[in-house]
């Protein structure tokens, strides 16, 4: 074997990182919360309720969740006069909860009289979602989203120009179908609603701005359902402007299905430098948290190295060698704890979300990943001594061994967290 020559044995392997883009960078603020969107800023975690919004206090609750899940700003439905109306009183529920989330309006056909016949919505609201498909036909349209720009003027807001492939607008693509069918060599149909997608969005930014929208208030989305169609038009959208780009899969599906989804969709662009803020848009399994898809979200950051959330913990899945589930109920268990105490964790140690912890199964990759590891621990196998060594910041610090293994690692990681990150 000494003998072969490997090619690559004299090649340095380059570490993979995202590819950095340097957009405009926008501001949503709430009283003294200020979120950078874009520029050097990190990619921003962003969700939406599924309540009634009219129910303040349900939306104010669940809005209350999903910022302490992670979710840096919170979309809410405002499609009815009496939504409008609640919307105030959702930001001074929040607000005495101490809950500064900025609020993002969704809006959809009547956003152009919500915000003006409601001006204390429009003032209570932090950023207006515009769907540029759903802002009224033919002379209507123009002069419906003008009204919508004017109160964002008017109030300082930020607008995310959102186009979406479900409620495009109809007239642009049947213009740009017409165009296609002149060409010597017509596009397929999927490239010719790539095309209204990425025009609609620039278009209506182009429109805004003639408005005299500054274009550091401009955010865009072109969403889809598909992850090729998805990165295609997102690959086109970054190629020819400089605003700030909302990425997700709309209507990503449930469970598995849309985490996976997301997940590859949103991680091929975010690897190429696209994207500024990130939503998972997953349809909650009955009883599941709505939650559930701003942990994804976080996840996908964390995975790619582009943000830290929460200490990572590492497990091995188990074999043969690992008949006992202990290692799947010490990592479950230390897991769930970590995330528990992180929003207490982030104030008084910062830094913890860094932090990397091993549970291992057997002596074949236990020691290696848990000195790998800033605290790790490998647990006995199938057939092995009764012994569990401890590995702190790489080095073998102990061995645990009889009943209470799990209790005495919690609580070692417990104080491990106090030592490091803990105020000196």
């Amino acid at each position: 074997m000494s003998d072969i020559a490997l090619p690559c044995e004299d090649l340095l392997i380059a570490h993979a990182w995202p590819a950095v883009r340097r957009s405009a960078q926008a501001t949503v603020r709430w009283g003294e919360r200020v979120v950078t969107i874009g520029g050097d800023a990190p990619v921003r975690v962003q969700s939406m309720t599924n309540t009634d919004t009219v129910d303040v206090i349900e939306t104010a609750i669940q809005v209350k969740e999903l910022a302490i899940a992670g979710s840096e700003l919170v979309r809410i439905t405002v499609n009815t006069p009496e939504a409008a109306q609640a919307v105030p009183h959702i930001r001074e529920q929040l607000d005495r909860m101490g809950i500064d989330v900025p609020l993002i309006g969704d809006f959809h056909y009547n956003g152009h009289r919500l915000l003006t016949e409601f001006p204390d919505c429009a003032k209570a609201l932090s950023k207006y979602r515009i769907n540029p498909g759903n802002v009224g036909k033919g002379d209507k349209r123009d002069r419906q989203f003008a009204m919508m720009i004017e109160a964002a003027i008017q109030y300082d807001k930020p607008v995310r120009i959102g186009v979406n492939w479900g409620s495009l607008d109809q007239e642009l693509l049947a213009s740009l179908m017409d165009d296609n069918a002149k060409r010597a060599e017509p596009w397929d149909a999927k490239q010719v609603m790539y095309q209204a997608l990425v025009s609609s969005a620039l278009q209506s930014a182009a429109y805004a701005r003639e408005l005299g929208m500054d274009a550091n208030q401009i955010l865009i989305s072109c969403k889809v359902s598909g992850v090729q169609d998805l990165i295609s038009v997102y690959r086109a959208l970054a190629a020819r402007c400089d605003y700030p780009l909302h990425l997700g899969l709309t209507e990503a599906g449930m469970a598995t299905k849309g985490t996976v989804a997301s997940a590859v969709a949103l991680g091929v662009l975010l690897q190429e430098g696209i994207g500024d803020t990130i939503r998972v848009s997953l349809t909650p399994q009955p009883g599941e948290a709505r939650t559930q898809e701003v942990v994804v979200a976080l996840e996908i950051l964390q995975a790619l190295g582009l943000r830290a959330f929460n200490p990572s913990v590492t497990a091995c899945p188990g074999c043969g060698r690992t008949t006992s589930t202990t290692f799947q109920e010490l990592a479950k268990q230390i897991d769930d704890f970590l995330r528990a105490q992180m929003p207490v964790w982030r104030k008084r140690y910062p830094g913890v979300e860094s932090m990397k912890v091993a549970v291992m199964g057997c002596i074949v990759n236990g020691p290696g990943e848990s000195k790998h590891a800033d605290i790790g621990i490998s647990l006995p196998g199938t057939g092995e001594a009764p012994a569990a060594p401890v590995f702190i910041d790489g080095e073998k610090a102990m061995t645990l061994r009889g009943e209470g293994i799990a209790q005495e690692f919690h609580q070692i990681v417990e104080d491990y967290i106090e030592r490091r990150f803990g105020a000196h």
